[in-house]
């Protein structure tokens, strides 16, 4: 049974979990009200997404294992991306190795698309296709296809997206929806039957690794403070390579970074806290911020309100909205 959904959000951690056939950490970096939209198409075999987000954010993703995701900017004015430290432009398509971690980096609002068949269905359809078999790369890959090609398969992604927000009961035909789906494989094959781009320069898979092993600590510790000396032990690597590499993947340095971190983690505790019991004292203190004045400024410009505001809110949060269509 083809499904689809569309939903808006104003909350990032809501946004990053209502993602399929990856698992999505989101980092806001700047001020300002978040607002999302997430639209979803599953014809069983083939999973499609396109979502706009509205502020600079940092995403760490992790890829299902039995998935083949490819990702690309949904439109061509928008600005650049950085994937693994690497820029990514329109016209570009991000291919996931299956199982892998990769970062991506925004610098303003961000509109995406997103396909993801099994692996086993992209081997058996480009088999078919292009005469041989389409399997992830054992890395995470840029690829510049033809610009009609990939003209076309923008093209189809958008109409079908369209078609679940405005119209989704014509996605109940059956004749109609199996066409569809035919023409967005064939379309996303011929795209991905294409060279991917230089080699990156020398040190950048290297730089890729300790970031991924700096994100597993933070992973380990979701919801913990964590601290530069115990993480460079840990992950064994020095102050300075550790700094260089989050400003390549990250776009900031581990102390900013780890900063950053604290205040989300803050931001999120007084959010589910009961204000009958805890106090902005005790969240701040329990991520480490023990200027209470600095943090209540740090905290009011990062995120529009105090920390009292945001620990008053009602409990039920109200600004993530869905809206479910099935059809047969």
């Amino acid at each position: 049974m083809l499904q689809s959904r569309v939903l808006t959000f104003d909350n990032p951690e809501s946004y990053a979990a209502a993602v399929r056939a990856t698992d999505v950490e989101l980092l806001v970096t700047s001020s300002g009200d978040f607002s999302a939209e997430l639209i979803q198409v599953d014809f069983g075999r083939l999973l499609m997404q396109r979502g706009a987000d509205s502020l600079p954010r940092i995403a760490r993703i992790s890829s299902h294992s039995k998935r083949a995701p490819i990702v690309f900017l949904a439109d061509v004015r928008q600005a650049s991306v950085q994937q693994n430290g690497v820029e990514v432009a329109p016209g570009e398509i991000i291919v996931h190795s299956a199982g892998a971690t990769s970062h991506q980096r925004t610098e303003g609002p961000c509109r995406w698309a997103a396909m993801s068949p099994t692996s086993e269905d992209l081997a058996a359809a480009s088999a078919g296709i292009i005469g041989r078999e389409l399997t992830p790369p054992s890395t995470t890959q840029v690829i510049k296809p033809d610009p009609r090609r990939m003209a076309h398969v923008m093209s189809l992604h958008e109409a079908t997206m369209h078609l679940a927000r405005i119209a989704p009961g014509t996605l109940a035909h059956p004749q109609l929806a199996k066409a569809l789906e035919q023409e967005l494989v064939q379309a996303m094959v011929t795209c991905l039957d294409a060279q991917p781009l230089a080699e990156r320069r020398s040190g950048v898979r290297q730089h890729s690794r300790i970031v991924a092993r700096f994100e597993d600590f933070l992973a380990a510790r979701r919801y913990e403070p964590a601290y530069l000396a115990e993480i460079c032990a840990a992950i064994g690597v020095s102050e300075r390579t550790l700094r260089t590499c989050c400003h390549e993947h990250l776009g900031m340095g581990p102390i900013h970074f780890l900063w950053l971190r604290r205040m989300h983690l803050a931001h999120r505790a007084l959010l589910h806290a009961d204000p009958a019991i805890a106090t902005v004292t005790q969240v701040a203190t329990e991520y480490g911020f023990w200027e209470l004045g600095r943090f209540s400024v740090e905290y009011r410009a990062l995120f529009g309100e105090s920390p009292s505001a945001s620990l008053h809110r009602p409990a039920a949060r109200a600004g993530d909205r869905q809206s479910w269509k099935r059809v047969a």
